[in-house]
């Protein structure tokens, strides 16, 4: 079942942060009262001085142009910062941006249904529909953690691009040009660099999982579950196949990540619609018509991703290239000109610390696992467990599109203009402007953590029949209700923080309050597994993880931003 959220709901809560009677007011409808209100605190007594009455002559959507043009005013010596973004603009960032977070589980959950209710029910060994979805659910899981394992190159992308398109708006230079005289973009470096990384690391994953897929899914899914019949090859099969699309799914997440730098979340969304439809109809064919099973599956899955990245290619050259620019995949000994790109060293400097972000989250969730399934009570222990921790991924992405926000956003903010004419940013007042903007973020989160902690938790207290008709298994998940709902709702503040954090390129502070709590959790879940404590202890161990998160993270910005008070 699909639980929707409504959209007045997540456009109130918006409202509500911003103290706006309408999510869709126009950031444009000011005050002269405000405006002198916000100029009149108190300043240190080094800062210049400004006229007032002067300044209530300019409207503020002038003032808003004069700052991208880098034009000079007479009526004051600094550049201000750039106007908040509206509500409207961030929920037509938010939705689509949620459609591409969801997307990928969809592709999987396609090919789950499909198998399901076309494999024989009656038939024993590989052929029935118990043993397909067995040897799905593994095969699937690996495929989508090597995916998410890369997932670092998307975040990479996103945010230099963004400091790219940042950094050109307030040098007001829209085209530069290259090596070889060639006006380009701002950015275009960025793209080209991560479009060729992903593609290469593409690559060697697909001839690592060609290579070791087999022991490593007979690892995964222990020896009990290997010796089933037929439920190995069926889970190598797939992989096999969905393997081959690794490189076109790589260079299709960085070209979406750089359109989301762009701000744009819309265009990705036409190349999920070409895979969607794709996987649906292929699956319709190969596993309904032609009892193809997971092999078909896996090839109809493999087609989708094919397609979602050839559509994507020309929409994302369009808006993120100069005509006539190329991608610079091929080898540059192949192309007549040499396009620009950033050093290698530099992406990858910024893409290392993220990268130990995403193996914590992995690890975390893999603990939790590995120590539920030693708990006794099985198998509702473990099944209770699952349930809980599929509905904290269904809320998940509610959380992190709020962080992919402050990373498409924030650069605006942290790359100042340089001196011109005269005129000069002022550090503090741009530091303060990006406070506000973050600590807006901050409290859209802990409102859309709350409305989405309160669906999970109600699911699984009231209404557990919605994800299981087992009595044993919904008397084992009751008592996980409160402790899931808190879990999320502490999941707010740390996809929030860490996405402005990220922004900021505070990476290092990252990586060590990642690496540091993910090596508190195995020993306290050790020791909840040896005692046979119940499966609340372990998702209890979970929240206070998320507690510990989210006050170093909010710690650090509330630090920052005492610090900028001070200033």
């Amino acid at each position: 079942m699909t639980i929707r959220i409504p959209a007045p709901a997540i456009a109130f809560l918006l409202a509500l942060a911003t103290g706006q009677s309408c999510a869709f007011a126009s950031h444009n409808i000011q005050t002269n009262t405000k405006t002198h209100r916000s100029l009149q605190r108190p300043t240190s007594s080094h800062r210049k001085s400004i006229d007032l009455q002067n300044i209530h002559k300019t409207r503020p959507s002038a003032a808003a142009l004069q700052l991208r043009a880098g034009a000079t005013s007479t009526d004051n010596n600094t550049i201000p910062p750039p106007p908040p973004a509206s509500n409207l603009s961030l929920l037509k960032f938010y939705f689509p941006c949620l459609a591409l977070w969801i997307s990928g589980p969809l592709l999987s959950l396609v090919d789950t249904s499909f198998i399901g209710l076309s494999a024989k029910a009656g038939a024993v060994g590989g052929a029935g529909s118990a043993a397909q979805l067995a040897a799905l659910g593994p095969a699937t899981t690996f495929i989508d953690g090597s995916l998410y394992l890369f997932a670092f190159l998307n975040v990479a992308t996103t945010n230099l691009y963004a400091s790219a398109l940042a950094k050109g708006a307030v040098e007001n230079t829209k085209n530069k040009s290259n090596k070889s005289g060639v006006e380009e973009k701002p950015g275009e470096g960025v793209v080209r660099t991560a479009a060729k990384t992903s593609l290469y690391s593409g690559i060697g994953l697909m001839l690592f999982l060609l290579a070791v897929a087999r022991p490593l899914i007979a690892l995964y899914i222990g020896p009990e579950a290997a010796a089933s019949p037929g439920l190995l090859d069926a889970a190598h099969e797939y992989v096999k196949i969905r393997a081959l699309s690794m490189p076109t799914s790589l260079l299709g997440g960085v070209l979406q990540a750089a359109l989301l730098g762009a701000k744009d979340s819309v265009t990705p969304l036409v190349s999920i619609l070409y895979s969607t439809i794709v996987n649906v109809s292929g699956d319709y064919l190969l596993v309904s018509k032609l009892h193809m099973g997971l092999k078909g599956a896996a090839i109809a899955t493999l087609c989708a991703q094919l397609a979602g990245t050839i559509a994507m290619i020309p929409a994302a050259r369009r808006k993120l290239l100069s005509k006539g620019s190329s991608l610079g995949l091929l080898p540059r000994w192949m192309t007549k000109r040499q396009p620009d790109e950033i050093n290698a060293g530099t992406f990858l400097k910024f893409a290392a610390p993220v990268l130990t972000l995403i193996l914590g989250k992995i690890s975390a969730f893999g603990f939790m696992t590995n120590a539920a399934a030693g708990l006794p009570g099985q198998p509702a222990t473990l099944a209770a467990h699952q349930i809980a921790l599929s509905l904290f991924f269904f809320a998940s992405p509610f959380l992190e599109v709020i962080s992919q926000i402050a990373q498409a956003f924030l650069p605006t903010y942290t790359v100042l203009p340089k001196e011109e004419r005269g005129r000069k940013a002022d550090v503090a007042e741009w530091h303060a402007a990006s406070e506000r903007f973050v600590f807006r973020l901050e409290k859209v989160g802990l409102g859309v953590g709350a409305l989405i902690a309160s669906v999970v938790g109600s699911i699984v207290a009231f209404a557990p029949g919605i994800v299981t008709k087992d009595a044993g298994v919904q008397a084992a998940a009751k008592p996980l209700a409160l402790i899931l709902a808190a879990g999320v709702s502490l999941t707010a503040p740390v996809a929030v923080s860490e996405g402005a954090l990220i922004a900021r390129k505070e990476l290092t502070y990252l990586a060590g309050v990642y690496f540091l709590s993910t090596a508190l959790l195995p020993p306290v879940l050790r020791r909840i597994r040896s005692g046979g404590g119940p499966v609340s202890q372990v998702w209890i161990c979970f929240a206070l993880f998320q507690l510990f998160r989210s006050t170093c993270f909010l710690g650090r910005i509330l630090a920052r931003r005492g610090k900028t008070d001070a200033e």
